[in-house]
């Protein structure tokens, strides 16, 4: 898996500190996932909101290495420092985003990584790309995106030609593509997971709809 593996995340530390660089570096490999869904009228907004926040993020973290070392770092001192506008601003916010956009990667390769499909159409991948767009983004966009997401899953990939785009054009047997799959999720999933729990517990959660 190409596209997913070249660029590892470090495991997630015993005490879910996530170090802010190794993160940034390794997610900046992922924005180009959503070229192998196609339909580039709505991916290509997904794509460049993800690079886009990763960019932010790392401009803070540049600005004081040492004082943004972890993602916790970034979310405590911008709370400070941006009062009652946090945490509808800075690096919090995109890492919000991020982890949203991320959420619905990790869903729909889950999804297919457990077989769920729809029977009489087995190689489609709408199915999967819904139940991602259920979980991860849909009740933060207006009525207008929402329709947008949902008439597009009919222009996604054929699951064989998405797996094909994610080993970059390689012929790999479908078992060894869902296998590298499944090592990437099980790498990402708890850093995911732990982000998520760092902003309940920071109560820096939004719902606002985009």
């Amino acid at each position: 898996m190409a596209l997913l593996l070249e660029h590892e995340f470090k495991p997630l530390p015993a005490d879910k500190q996530i170090e802010t660089l190794p993160f940034l570096e390794a997610v900046a490999h992922l924005p180009p996932f959503f070229d192998c869904l196609g339909t580039p009228i709505v991916y290509s907004p997904v794509k460049a909101d993800l690079t886009g926040n990763i960019k932010k993020i790392r401009a803070v973290y540049d600005s004081n290495p040492a004082k943004f070392k972890t993602l916790q770092n970034i979310l405590e001192v911008e709370k400070e420092l941006h009062g009652s506008a946090w945490p509808k601003t800075g690096a919090t916010l995109a890492l919000m985003w991020l982890k949203r956009g991320l959420k619905f990667i990790l869903v729909l390769l889950q999804s297919i990584s457990d077989g769920e499909r729809d029977e009489e159409h087995p190689n489609l991948i709408r199915v999967n790309a819904l139940k991602a767009y259920e979980i991860a983004l849909k009740k933060y966009h207006g009525w207008m995106l929402q329709k947008l997401f949902t008439g597009s899953v009919y222009a996604l990939p054929y699951k064989s030609d998405l797996l094909k785009a994610l080993e970059k054009g390689k012929e790999v047997k479908e078992e060894e593509s869902i296998e590298k799959i499944h090592q990437f999720l099980t790498r990402v999933t708890p850093i995911l997971d732990a982000i998520y729990e760092m902003y309940t517990k920071m109560n820096a959660e939004l719902s606002y709809k985009a």
